[in-house]
């Protein structure tokens, strides 16, 4: 087989899926509209698997600490062939418990976490105000999390994306409407034409999009996709405040998770909601983030409002990806849900290793395409 590879999608999967497979010296096409125009546009960019762990979802913990642990090397790899920034900073995450209640919600956090191997350090609250003074003096409880890194994820992906064109990556700005024909004699069409791909690598990595896609598989779509939807807001620090806060600060208030991410650009990511409805910024939604970060860090009320998105991310039923072999010559990845920023790393490599025949890390056997297949 030709090392050529076909790649369906260019979020942040696609676009770090192209790269990785251009590492491995294969030719990339990649087929996308609008790269960076869906989840990726709205993600908050947080590499944090420890503060990102939640309850009763074990299998993504091997996940997660795996793709944070190759991360590093794929920034540096990607800065090699763009001078584009990537927002990559490696100042850690307080997590903080805004009154006693939030405070003995994180104990029980922390408890488990100890139980996944996930190293913490438990502050008092003055150490965490003399580290980020802009902390609220009201607060309850802090931990540090040193290990938990972030990207700036459009940045991150346009710099991803200007890597693979220059290093002689094809665009096809099409959308795709079909994987068509018989394994492994496929071929992707699209509204405006179709490419043969016998001879390739198809790589299904569209996000919600995979579930609209039909041809390449029997019966019905095995992929159970549904948007998730998450708003996110964006505010900047004033030059006499800045930097409000380095480090990350996650948060509960009232049992209501919220999150503030720092930028190198003197603006703040604010986010946390989570619902399966309405697609477009909530107003409730977006006065209780505000609220909520207000409490944890008051001189947020002194910021310039700059904007509240609303982005659709691609869940699955039991919250895992959906990474494999669906025939001799396609793999799906996609359905990363919360955490698609976070898996692009390993979900990339290995996506690639896929291809060549390489072992790839016992943790994805949980992540089987068809496991939901009726």
């Amino acid at each position: 087989m030709n090392k050529h590879a076909i790649v369906i999608g260019g979020g942040i999967i696609g676009l770090a899926t192209c790269f990785e497979f251009q590492e491995a010296g294969f030719d990339v096409t990649l087929i996308d509209p609008d790269p960076i125009s869906g989840a990726t546009h709205h993600a908050g960019g947080m590499l944090a698997p420890t503060a990102e762990v939640q309850y009763q979802q074990q299998e993504l913990v091997p996940l997660m600490k795996e793709s944070a642990r190759i991360y590093p090397s794929l920034i540096e790899r990607v800065s090699q062939y763009t001078s584009l920034p990537t927002g990559y900073r490696t100042d850690g995450t307080l997590l903080i418990g805004a009154d006693r209640a939030d405070g003995s919600h994180l104990v029980d956090l922390i408890k488990y976490l100890h139980v996944e191997d996930l190293p913490v350090d438990v502050l008092t609250t003055r150490q965490a105000r003399a580290a980020e003074p802009a902390l609220s003096p009201r607060i309850s409880k802090v931990v540090s999390i040193d290990g938990d890194h972030q990207v700036s994820p459009r940045l991150f992906a346009r710099a991803l994306f200007d890597a693979v064109i220059h290093r002689g990556a094809e665009h096809i700005q099409d959308q795709v409407t079909a994987i068509n024909g018989y394994d492994p004699c496929l071929t992707v069409s699209m509204r405006n034409g179709e490419r043969v791909a016998s001879k390739s690598i198809v790589v299904l990595a569209a996000g919600l999009g995979a579930a609209t896609i039909p041809g390449w598989f029997e019966g019905s779509n095995p992929l159970k996709l549904r948007p998730v939807y998450g708003d996110i807001v964006r505010v900047r620090v004033p030059e006499q405040l800045n930097p409000l806060v380095t480090k990350v600060v996650r948060g509960f208030v009232e049992d209501r998770p919220v999150y503030i991410i720092p930028r190198d650009d003197g603006t703040l990511a604010i986010g946390a909601t989570s619902r399966e409805d309405q697609p477009h910024p909530r107003t409730g939604a977006v006065y209780t983030l505000l609220r909520d970060a207000t409490r944890l860090v008051p001189g947020i009320e002194e910021t310039e409002f700059i904007e509240a998105t609303c982005g659709a991310r691609p869940g699955t039923p039991d919250d895992l990806p959906y990474v494999g072999w669906a025939g001799s010559n396609l793999i799906v990845s996609t359905g990363y849900f919360r955490h698609g920023i976070l898996l692009a790393a390993l979900g990339a490599n290995a996506v690639v290793r896929m291809s060549q025949g390489r072992e790839v890390p016992a943790s994805l056997s949980a992540c089987d395409p068809f496991r939901h297949k009726n």
